[in-house]
């Protein structure tokens, strides 16, 4: 049972939010006041509705000692019974401490990883089926840096993708993607295993990381290359090099105002990933797992063609509809992740 005291003060300080709102607060203060309620409001909501079966619950059982009542009584107790462990579970879980970045826009990066040509096609992949999935949930997804080799595979491609929850959705997605079919590029019919890593990235914002002028340096060049390169007709190409860390960003669109401030949006949301991927670390010390912890270098998910299969490695799920999920149906996958990584966090918060 969720301890009452803490639902108390949850209820007293969206009461003094409120109020505090109402009353007007001062130019400066209201941005974070009225953040914090909105946070707030759908945790209070559960509140009510748990402290209301609480009290059907009590109410029925009262009307059990009344034989006027007695019959209706025990009609309803079974129903508001079997009720409460759903409000429950669902006030457990709008308990839960929010992943600030949840609601941001993401920055999407797929590079070729062991495999050669064929692992570069599976990258291209890759981009289709986020591309698909971001369409079918009403997202936008922009390209801001593509490179393909002649065989139409990606050496490397950058995207942001905007919409409703993207963050929290594909955070999960950080990682190693490997994959297990026949390549076009082999005669022999041999099955080949070659891999590719994807990084989904918050967007972060001028306030989350502070970048010195000095720790910057900035090429303007021509964005050129043979192999289909995304843009190679024109000189306004812009290189960011992070000097402390040695992170260098790259845009190709056509202005360069505009390029520059691309790029030093994908340098913060790496920077600002970091920064996040430091404290999760800490964090994590005393942990045994980590669904959710964003390291590239884990292999979390293998899609066997020959089979039809795709197995994520963190919850042990295996999938026989990989035509699906190559069209963008990722929706089973992801729910399972974020299920496994709630009943995570409730086992540490002992709730």
């Amino acid at each position: 049972m969720v301890p009452f005291e803490k639902l108390d003060q949850i209820a007293a300080r969206f009461e003094f939010l409120e109020a505090k709102m109402a009353a007007g607060a001062a130019p400066g203060e209201i941005a974070a006041l009225a953040r914090e309620y909105s946070e707030l409001k759908p945790v209070v909501a559960t509140i009510g509705e748990y402290r209301r079966t609480l009290a059907e619950i009590d109410e029925a059982e009262a009307m059990l000692g009344d034989p006027e009542m007695k019959a209706l009584a025990e009609d309803e107790l079974p129903r508001l019974r079997s009720r409460l462990p759903e409000v429950e579970q669902a006030l457990k879980l709008a308990l839960l401490p929010k992943d600030a970045a949840d609601a941001r826009p993401a920055i999407l990066e797929i590079r070729p990883g062991t495999g050669g040509e064929e692992a570069a096609l599976f990258a291209g992949d890759l981009l289709r089926m986020y591309q698909r999935h971001a369409e079918a949930k009403g997202w936008k997804l922009e390209l801001i840096e593509l490179a393909e080799t002649e065989l139409g595979g990606i050496k490397e491609v950058v995207a942001r993708i905007v919409g409703e929850g993207v963050f929290a959705r594909l955070k999960y997605e950080s990682g190693v993607h490997r994959v297990q079919r026949v390549p076009e590029t082999e005669s022999g019919g041999r099955i080949h295993t070659s891999a590719a890593t994807v990084a989904v990235l918050p967007e972060a914002e001028e306030v989350d990381i502070d970048i010195p002028a000095t720790d910057i340096r900035i090429d303007t060049m021509r964005a050129s290359g043979a192999g289909g390169q995304h843009v190679n007709t024109t000189d306004s190409a812009v290189r960011i090099t992070h000097i402390p860390t040695g992170i260098v960003v790259t845009s190709s669109e056509k202005s360069q105002h505009q390029n520059r401030a691309i790029a030093m949006q994908v340098l913060r949301a790496r920077l600002y990933d970091m920064e996040r991927g430091r404290a999760d670390a800490e964090r994590a010390a005393t942990r045994k797992s980590q669904v959710g912890s964003g390291d590239r270098s884990e292999r979390i998910r293998t899609y066997n063609f020959p089979q039809g299969r795709m197995t994520d490695h963190r919850i042990g799920l295996t999938l026989y509809k990989l035509g699906e999920v190559m069209q963008g149906d990722l929706d089973e996958v992801i729910d399972a992740l974020t299920e496994a990584e709630q009943a995570e966090k409730l086992a540490e918060a002992g709730l």
